[in-house]
């Protein structure tokens, strides 16, 4: 090897070592003819000195030294002079005297520099990413992830799961979101679909026999990007056999201790807390409620239908709801300008109508400039029922129930960062379990499956999906990390019978049934046992546990959120040919 150490690995116990280091010229000072330089590798950066004894042909190189040049030195460790010790460094009681010199690669000058303090944009950084990725942030995140993984790994292991491969090129098939299509050169005007999941090829594994998979597997979907979405990501896939849905989470309850422990040395309880979609709805307003702090919704419909207040009194007569959150000792903190503001925010975000707000005086009254619309009485039994104290703010939105879940929701969590009411370090972890079977899309004027179509309801609603499909819970659940879904999993359909009257609901005949899935349905037929798993989305666990605020920056080479890699450029056209061996023409 050139290197006989890495630029982070010198000690005061290496001075008078004869040493070679290699890396990339991070800074370098001239200081009256001597020349320091910071030398960085990914585990480090160690001061490398260069001097009239280093000799004149090394200190002429030296002086042509710029950020990002290639090097390696060789010299012997010396301690730091008296008062230059950085004590920022765990190599910062030694110094490299550098005897030799050798470039090993020049670097034109960077567009940025790997060790500066301030980001440059985004795009610059994605463009670059060869020079992000050595950025000390970027790497610790990527130690992170492996570190993750590999947690993962040993665990699963532990417990007897077996790591099993599944296919990339598959069939497309309508589970929910765009599959990415792959032509067929062989097959022209056929193709294959990238996986959202592996989930169809791990129930197969559960039918044939092996008990136990694992998986960190590689999906993708089509569809449109967030912060902490991208159109190919990586999960931890699991599945398991003659289990149910309380030995899924409990393994899970496992691995999150595991994890939390390892990687952030911190202690978690388990089982992790449980609660039902239902009850997320009611009190947060979202089916991965942040539970770091309180601020739960308070429903007011039934004062509201007392009330003059033609908004409110409108909103309850109609069927809707009416209800708010008490920021505690908020008052003070948010004008008139700053109420306007969190209405804005809800209107343009979430579709309410608008926000009615009171704050509470120091004699505990309530007082707004809708408080006129109110008789006192009411507003006493307002006041008693969301917990009034003097100092609080008071918010309320009145409009249709998923209205108000998504608004009071999302202005719930504005003010849980605003306010400050947690410590962003701080871990939660938790499961939402028994998801509603079925959604109803409007687009399809029909159902679609909440998490999908292999999903088995719950032993007592079975009769619901003929009688009342809207009724119907699944035996799903979603582990929740500070407001996050962070995996969701599901017991699986097990009967072929029970899976075909699913595919009915959700609009599959029986002909799409067997075109698309043909091969489970016949596999069901085979002795399929009782099966049940999950997916965690490891790059979202990983932005969580390294608490980042975008998903990108826990992704190697991550995509824009117009899906283009803005180093490669991809996507990109492709030769006129290679069309034509696949039979694709280009119509725009």
């Amino acid at each position: 090897m050139l290197r006989t150490h890495t630029c982070g690995e010198l000690r005061a116990s290496d001075v008078g070592q004869e040493v070679t280091l290699c890396g990339w010229v991070d800074t370098y000072r001239d200081h009256s003819g001597v020349l320091f330089v910071d030398l960085r590798d990914r585990y480090g950066r160690t001061q490398v000195v260069f001097a009239p004894e280093s000799g004149d042909e090394t200190l002429a190189s030296a002086k042509l030294l710029r950020s990002e040049f290639v090097v390696a030195v060789t010299g012997k460790g010396a301690p730091r002079p008296e008062g230059t010790v950085n004590p920022n460094l765990v190599t910062g009681q030694i110094e490299l005297r550098a005897r030799h010199l050798e470039v090993l690669n020049r670097s034109l000058t960077p567009p940025f520099q790997p060790g500066a303090k301030e980001l440059p944009g985004e795009d610059l950084r994605l463009k670059y990413r060869y020079l992000d990725l050595r950025r000390a942030e970027m790497q610790q995140t990527m130690l992170l992830r492996h570190r993750m993984i590999k947690v993962m790994r040993d665990y699963c292991d532990e417990l007897g799961f077996i790591d099993v491969e599944t296919p990339v090129l598959g069939r497309s098939t309508p589970e929910g979101a765009r599959d990415y299509l792959v032509p067929s050169r062989v097959q022209q005007g056929m193709f294959y679909a990238l996986p959202q999941s592996p989930q169809l090829s791990k129930q197969i594994l559960m039918i044939a026999g092996y008990d136990r998979y694992v998986q960190i597997a590689r999906c993708f979907r089509d569809e449109d990007l967030r912060a902490d979405r991208q159109p190919e990501f990586t999960q931890l896939d699991l599945e398991m056999a003659f289990v149910d849905a309380d030995d899924v989470m409990g393994v899970i309850d496992g691995l999150v201790a595991r994890l939390a422990k390892e990687i952030l040395g911190l202690e978690v309880p388990i089982p992790l807390p449980r609660m039902t979609y239902d009850e997320a709805m009611e009190r947060f307003g979202h089916d991965a409620p942040d539970l770091r702090f309180g601020m739960e919704l308070i429903d007011i419909t039934n004062l509201a239908a007392e009330a003059e207040f033609r908004v409110f009194r409108g909103v309850a007569d109609s069927g809707g709801r009416v209800r708010g959150i008490n920021a505690k000792g908020a008052a003070a903190k948010y004008s008139r300008k700053g109420i306007d503001e969190l209405t804005s925010y809800i209107v343009g975000d979430f579709g309410a109508k608008g926000l009615a707000w009171f704050k509470v005086d120091e004699h505990g009254k309530l007082a707004s400039p809708i408080a006129k619309n109110f008789s006192a009485e009411l507003l006493a039994k307002i006041a008693q029922q969301m917990d009034a104290r003097p100092g609080d703010l008071l918010l309320l939105v009145a409009d249709r129930a998923d209205v108000t879940s998504k608004a009071l929701y999302g202005l719930r969590k504005r003010l849980g960062a605003e306010l400050k009411l947690y410590d962003p370090a701080e871990m939660h972890f938790s499961w939402v379990v028994e998801f509603p079977m079925f959604e109803y899309d409007e687009e399809l004027d029909g159902w679609a499956a909440m998490h999908h179509p292999f999903t088995t309801p719950r032993a007592k609603d079975r009769d619901l999906l003929a009688t009342d499909p809207a009724r119907c819970r699944a035996q799903a659940y979603d582990l929740v990390v500070n407001g996050n879904e962070a995996g969701g999993g599901t017991v699986r359909i097990h009967d072929r019978q029970l899976q075909q009257e699913v595919f009915r609901l959700l609009g599959i005949d029986e002909e799409t049934a067997r075109e698309s899935f043909g091969f489970l349905l016949d596999a069901l037929q085979y002795g399929a046992p009782p099966h049940a798993g999950i997916a965690l989305g490891i790059d979202r666990l990983i932005m969580l546990f390294g608490q980042l605020d975008n998903i990108r920056d826990c992704i190697a080479f991550p995509k824009t959120q117009r899906a283009t890699d803005l180093m490669t450029g991809a996507p990109g056209h492709v030769d006129s040919r290679q069309l034509q061996e696949l039979g694709i023409k280009i119509s725009r």
